[in-house]
């Protein structure tokens, strides 16, 4: 349905494009109409080449209807149900206006280039330059085979290109390719992490006909971008040819054949067709074999195999020629009849990394025809096995089924029980009941007569009384002694004999055996039929043609939008790589399986491109024919490339150096500006000191106090006995706050620096200096006392040896210290106002609350606040914010909605990075899932023209999943408050938080 609606979509299509509407299709011998690969034969071919509207009716009736029968089988999901609705129509439709979106909201560059520096040997990274992540997906996976790679770098435009071209596809192709070229030598050779595809890019913008925030799809570029290289090199072909055919390469690498045989309402026919990427269903099939089976046989194929005409019509695929690159489309979306627009297919589908294609040749039909009736035959039988293991291990009659051979030990139990006489009722204390009876609760005789119905029935009347008739006396564990001796544990028989127990325990057993070996053995031959379809095609002879997994492209997001990336084996490092537009890193198998088999969030394989492994020149190096020295970097390029990139390398280079002689000159700057500060305020030595803040009273005051007890404690009255004894005092005192456990509201760690430190166990030299400025301060007290201990205390620090404090551990000391205070008043900040409900406001301070702490964390468990609190506020502002932009934009007034959306893209979006960073966090990603859902259940809704149009472009920018961190605001800007006003507002607002009940964890 994706390649219809692709096919309807475009624009003004007033000729034909047989070439590509064709593209998968095998003609039939006895007409001109076509059967699609992967789709049964169609006898009503719909014209859309033409202008009829009946027809484009036609086209999505039939789109719809044949999407039906997936739809019955697999129903939807909750999540699914949340998708677009209108995607078919807006495809159709498509949006006339133009979508402008500039680079710097989609990646913003560091200023700084040396953070653009590439690493040595670390492969070069694509920039996204408007949702083209498609085309860094792409590009890269064919970049990373060598031998194309070789093809588009040695490439020469043909001599008449200096000419005007001849026709379009010279004017667009050409220039393409000439931009191909150079793509490819930087990603060889440039200096830069990653480089700008923006020339290329705009070239095939206007082949794709729609709007620039449309997300194309990886399947449509690839045909595109193979139909251009084709005729690029076609060109040259013909130019370069000596009266041969021409030989074109793009040809020989991705393209094969395969025979059709077919019968065609009783007619054999027989035809050889070229293929490039072989699409694949992937709903109801759980693994790649699957899927291929299903696509090379197609209808009633029993009249293939018979000498009889038969009016059956089907087909089978047998490839005669694999090219050297095989590409599978995994048609990962369908039609959703009920909601009227596509959706993506999550579900889960395994594929290896080598690929055995033998059993679909032309060469072993007659071999695999033998395998798959074979196979048949098993999977009878193992249907019936299955539903006689069923039989055993679901046994009953009614709504609930247990496994037989636990049946009978529940039986046998309940036999050997100890039997007893008794009524379950009879030795209930019955005196709480009106009248004292038993007889109200015994069960009725055999007689037939009915119980007394003076006692109601169980969950009848209402009110104290009813409540009261019901409430029995019964055995209290707790209360009582011991268990009563005659109360059974687990209901007996009345009566039993030994000779009745011994017979029944006798059969039971021998039934139990039974049944446990025959489930056994249905268990065995079920794992060695398993089996033996597993290895069903493991023989030497079906292992001649190996594919290697050489790239898979993956797609997380829904039918309309997402982001792609691609994993890539290396196989000189034999290491996969993630590409994911300008991040490239080192992966796993483990990681691709989880992100490419589906089942695992929104993120599922698109595209799998495999290699023949027995043509290892697809991914040889390259290497010099004088020295036998294999070629890297730029000794790889022919000259006019080498040229080009050095010449870009140049420019990167000095780029790099015009940011360090400007930074050179701001350090020069701040240094002589420190100077001159130092300078002006040597004077204030000698002056009278200015008035202490309301900080350094608060301290003076408690230096002063720990002095005075110093002062009464001590006999010795000299300033230095006094220093250290008060010293003593005032290192108690704060010890005493360290140690004590304190609820959330009351946070000693902002009272004194030093009960940071001994929180955070910081050196006892780190200490001690810290104390000792503390009785070193100038503004200590005028009397004599205080002052001449701070004589003393100045002297001792002017003592101390420079090898004795680390002075730049102890600025690093108090400068976590000013962080960890900075972060409590953005927390504080934020948390004031997000209890006011200004949200916009109350997130940059949570962002950087988040931020500073995490970097505070990271040194320590006791460097800052609670992580979990703090992210829970950040989490539930985004969530707060997004509902609320949400709601203005269903407004649809105009206004309001540009206000819900600046909101989403200013700070949701720019923050929802700082999420998915962390992928350990599961309600952030929980939280991001719910803001993008509640978004794009808006695409199944009806709204205005220009809604659509705002819609189409701001949800690709939600749904970017990329964890790259884009600008984000400078932070607030943070007002003074003294120790005890901060410790005072801290308090109240944790109390607020405690007192709403607001959630943060559990905590």
């Amino acid at each position: 349905c994706i390649c219809a609606v692709a096919f309807l979509t475009e624009k003004n299509a007033k000729v034909p494009q047989q070439d590509e509407a064709t593209y998968y299709q095998t003609a039939q011998i006895t007409n001109d109409r076509y059967i699609s690969v992967g789709s049964q034969a169609d006898t009503n071919v719909i014209d859309l080449t033409g202008d009829d509207k009946d027809d484009l009716q036609r086209a999505i009736a039939l789109s719809l209807e044949e999407s039906s029968r997936a739809f019955r089988e697999t129903g939807i999901t909750d999540e699914e149900q949340a998708i677009s609705r209108w995607v078919l129509e807006a495809s159709i439709a498509e949006n006339k206006a133009s979508l402008k979106r500039t680079h710097t909201e989609v990646w913003s560059d560091s200023p700084n280039p040396h953070d653009r520096k590439r690493q040595e040997n670390c492969p070069v990274g694509l920039k996204n330059v408007g949702n083209t992540c498609w085309f860094s997906a792409v590009i890269q996976s064919l970049f990373n085979l060598l031998e194309f790679q070789r093809l588009v770098l040695h490439y020469s435009p043909p001599a008449r290109m200096q000419d005007l071209p001849r026709n379009q596809k010279e004017h667009r192709n050409l220039p393409f390719m000439q931009e191909l070229r150079h793509l490819f030598s930087l990603l060889v050779g440039s200096k830069r992490k990653y480089v700008d595809p923006s020339r290329a890019v705009e070239i095939l913008k206007d082949a794709f006909k729609s709007s620039e925030s449309q997300q194309q799809d990886v399947s449509e570029f690839t045909h595109k971008l193979l139909d251009w290289l084709e005729d690029a090199f076609q060109i040259k072909a013909e130019e370069d040819r000596e009266g041969e055919q021409p030989k074109n390469p793009m040809v020989d690498l991705f393209y094969g054949r395969f025979l059709a045989v077919g019968v065609l309402e009783g007619k054999k026919f027989e035809n050889t067709e070229m293929f490039g990427q072989y699409p694949l269903q992937v709903n109801g099939f759980k693994d790649l074999h699957e899927c291929l089976e299903a696509a090379m046989i197609e209808g009633e194929i029993e009249s293939l195999h018979s000498a009889e005409n038969s009016a059956k019509s089907g087909q089978e695929h047998w490839f005669t020629e694999l090219p050297p690159v095989l590409t599978f489309e995994l048609s990962r979306f369908e039609f959703n009849q009920t909601l009227g627009r596509p959706e993506k297919i999550h579900n889960k589908l395994e594929f290896p990394s080598m690929l055995y294609m033998d059993r679909y040749m032309d060469r072993n039909r007659d071999i695999t025809r033998i395998k798959r009736e074979e196979i048949r035959r098993l999977k009878e039988h193992l249907t019936v096995l299955q539903q006689r293991l069923e039989r055993y291990l679901s046994y009953g009659s009614g709504p609930k089924r247990f496994p037989l051979a636990d049946v009978l030990q529940y039986a046998m139990e309940f036999a050997s029980s100890k039997p007893v006489c008794t009524s379950p009722l009879e030795d209930v204390d019955t005196t709480a009941l009106p009248g004292g009876t038993t007889a109200q609760l015994t069960p009725p005789a055999s007689t037939g007569e009915q119980p007394d119905t003076s006692v109601p029935a169980e969950g009848s009347g209402s009110g104290p009384q009813a409540q009261q008739q019901q409430r029995v006396s019964i055995h209290k564990p707790f209360t009582q002694s011991r268990v009563p001796p005659d109360l059974p544990m687990h209901p007996a028989p009345r009566h039993i004999t030994e000779e009745e127990l011994r017979v029944l325990e006798g059969c039971l057993h021998r039934w139990r055996s039974e049944v446990e070996n025959d489930t056994r053995d249905l268990q065995a031959s079920i794992s060695r039929i398993h089996r033996t379809i597993e290895l069903m095609y493991s023989d030497k002879s079906m292992m001649q043609v190996p594919y290697r997994l050489h790239a898979v492209l993956v797609h997380e997001g829904q039918a309309n939008a997402g982001h792609y990336w691609a994993y890539i084996f290396d196989p000189h490092q034999q290491q996969w790589m993630k590409y994911n537009d300008i991040s490239v890193t080192k992966s796993s198998w483990e990681e691709l399986v989880r992100d490419s088999f589906g089942g695992y969030r929104n993120a599922s394989a698109y595209c799998l491109m495999y290699i023949d492994d027995k043509k290892p020149f697809l991914i040889e190096e390259e290497f010099d024919k004088e020295t036998g020295q294999m070629l890297s970097g730029l000794d790889k390029l022919p000259p006019d490339l080498k040229e080009y990139v050095e010449a870009d390398n140049k420019l990167f280079v000095r780029e790099m150096e015009e940011w360090d002689a400007l930074q050179a000159r701001k350090l020069q700057q701040e240094k002589l500006a420190l100077a001159a500060a130092s300078v002006a305020a040597q004077p204030m030595k000698y002056m009278e000191q200015q008035s202490p803040t309301e900080d350094s009273k608060h301290l003076q005051e408690d230096t002063e106090r720990a002095i005075s007890k110093a002062a009464a404690e001590h006999d010795e009255k000299s300033p230095e006995a006094l220093l250290n004894t008060a010293m003593k005092v005032e290192y108690t005192r704060l010890l005493r706050f360290a140690q004590e456990d304190t609820p959330p509201e009351r946070d000693y760690r902002l009272l004194h620096v030093i009960v940071y430190f001994i929180h955070n166990q910081a050196p006892k030299k780190i200490v001690e200096r810290s104390l000792l400025m503390q009785f070193a301060d100038r503004n200590l007290g005028f009397d004599e006392r205080c002052k001449s201990i701070m004589k003393v205390a100045r002297a001792k620090l002017e003592l101390i040896k420079p090898d004795e404090v680390n002075m730049e551990e102890y600025e690093m000391w108090h400068q976590d210290y000013r962080k960890f205070r900075d972060t409590t008043v953005f927390l504080l900040i934020g948390l004031e106002l997000f209890l006011k409900k200004s949200y916009v406001e109350a997130l940059m301070y949570l962002i950087f609350a988040y931020q500073y702490n995490k970097e505070l964390l990271a040194k320590g468990p006791y460097r800052g606040h609670d992580e979990v609190l703090i992210g829970h506020y950040r989490r539930e502002c985004l969530l707060k914010l997004n509902e609320h932009a949400a709601v203005l934009f269903e407004t649809g007034e105009e206004t309001e909605v540009n206000a819900g959306l600046s909101i989403m893209n200013e700070l949701v979006v720019a923050c929802i990075p700082l999420l998915l960073v962390d992928e350990m966090e599961e309600k952030d990603m929980v939280a991001v899932e719910d803001m993008r859902n509640r978004w794009c259940s808006y695409l199944g809704q009806e709204m205005e023209p220009n809604l659509q149009e705002k819609l189409t472009d701001f949800l690709p920018k939600l749904l970017d999943c990329s964890t790259e961190i884009k600008s984000i605001h400078d932070p607030p800007k943070l007002p003074s408050y003294s120790t005890l006003e901060l410790c005072e507002r801290y308090g109240q607002v944790m109390t607020s938080l405690t007192l709403s009940r607001t959630p943060a964890d559990g905590r």
